[in-house]
């Protein structure tokens, strides 16, 4: 085994070290993008993560015996998600590697070794301190430039995962589709004009004019759908104002639509421009002039062509329904107006166990573009390992 040395993020010069290590690990993939620097950051700031209220992260760096670093991650639990898991369950992310499995062993040696000493019984990976849309997943097909703040890696990053034992807990997809009204299957557009005919159903887009009402909007519709899937805590109106803050530079009201039925929030379909098209030059850097960079290509001349989905949500008295369907179609209508600049949708975030939410991209003309894999690692070897449960 070779001599490695880990070393844990205590200052800021090792702070720095985690941020950078990646880009000279990608410094020949055309297609890595790096994250802002503030994006990562916030994730383990306990006053941006809410997460740290109830749960705790540690990083560390992995040197060779040169000194050289050779990989980096990161470990956390949160306790009120830990607790509604068959076993209490954290996690390790932030995961880069040279392809070498005795380094990626040490790696997740540690990562295991913290979150026992903190009564967790199990660990997924690579995921997020945080929800689930961000920094998610380990990319197993379609090693194309990543979407905004999402994983990218090299192809034997899965082999180093499965080497150490983690199995896969389920597959996240990234669908596409060209912005291309012509693809809806006809069962979506009768079933959108079917809405249309019931004055009781409204599509309205956000409106920076009320952004408290959407706030409100999109809190009541989270929290009555998401909040039902294992893993996923209902959010407070707290969180989504900061969240909202956050995206306000770059939010584009034509991608963020919600459904109403005699006035009460039912549905919502949450997208953004992805900044990926803009940011790769930044090195991570957001500066001043960066800013106006991004705030220029984003809200004034648009030069983003490509919207990334975030999250969608129907409330569950009313899913079944044909409500994704007036969404989309509104939708389409937004694609055909002049100086609508997307000319492809990413929808992020699709997971395997969630069988009609994969129909409805079928027959919206999405087709699958990516894989993502979220491995669980059992600390009892002898328990029998599951994978998620279909919704």
């Amino acid at each position: 085994m070779a001599d490695f040395k880990l070393k844990k993020v205590s200052d800021k010069k090792d702070v720095k070290e985690f941020l950078d290590f990646p880009a000279r690990l990608y410094k020949n993939d055309k297609n890595w993008v790096r994250p802002l620097d503030k994006d990562v950051e916030a994730i383990f700031d306990p006053e941006k993560n809410k997460f740290f209220n109830t749960g705790d992260a540690i990083r560390w760096l992995l040197k060779d015996g040169s000194g050289k670093t050779v990989g980096r991650i990161a470990a956390f639990y949160e306790e009120n998600t830990a607790k509604n898991l068959e076993q209490p369950t954290g996690g390790v992310g932030f995961f880069e590697c040279i392809d070498n499995r005795d380094a990626a062993n040490i790696l997740f040696d540690a990562g295991k070794q913290w979150l026992e000493d903190k009564g967790m019984e199990a660990m997924d990976g690579p995921i997020n301190f945080g929800t689930r849309e961000n920094f998610w997943g380990c990319l197993v097909d379609g090693f194309y430039e990543p979407v905004y703040k999402m994983n990218y890696n090299y192809p034997y990053y899965s082999k180093l995962f499965e080497n150490y034992g983690f199995k896969n807990y389920f597959n996240q997809y990234t669908y596409h589709m060209p912005m291309d009204p012509s693809l809806l299957s006809p069962r979506v557009i009768e079933k959108a004009e079917r809405m249309k005919s019931d004055p009781n159903f409204k599509v309205l887009n956000y409106s920076r004019k009320n952004p408290d009402k959407f706030i409100d909007d999109f809190l009541v519709v989270f929290n009555s759908t998401w909040s039902k899937f294992k893993g996923v805590k209902p959010l407070t109106r707290r969180h989504v104002e900061v969240l909202f803050k956050a995206m306000n530079p770059i939010i584009d009201p034509r991608l963020m639509i919600f459904e109403y039925y005699n006035d009460k929030p039912i549905a919502f379909f949450i997208m953004i421009p992805d900044l990926n098209q803009v940011i790769k030059p930044f090195n991570g850097k957001l500066n001043l002039i960066n800013k106006a960079v991004l705030f220029s290509k984003v809200r004034i001349f648009k030069t983003v062509t490509r919207a990334l989905g975030l999250i969608f949500g129907v409330i569950p008295e009313f899913q079944g329904k044909g409500l994704a369907a007036g969404m989309i179609a509104h939708f389409a209508n937004e694609v055909t107006t002049p100086g609508f600049n997307y000319t492809d949708l990413e929808m992020n975030w699709i997971g395997d166990f969630n069988p009609k939410m994969m129909k409805l991209m079928e027959d919206i003309g999405a087709k699958i573009r990516k894989t993502h894999v979220t491995y669980r690692y059992l600390f009892d070897r002898t328990k029998p390992f599951k994978r998620a449960a279909k919704v």
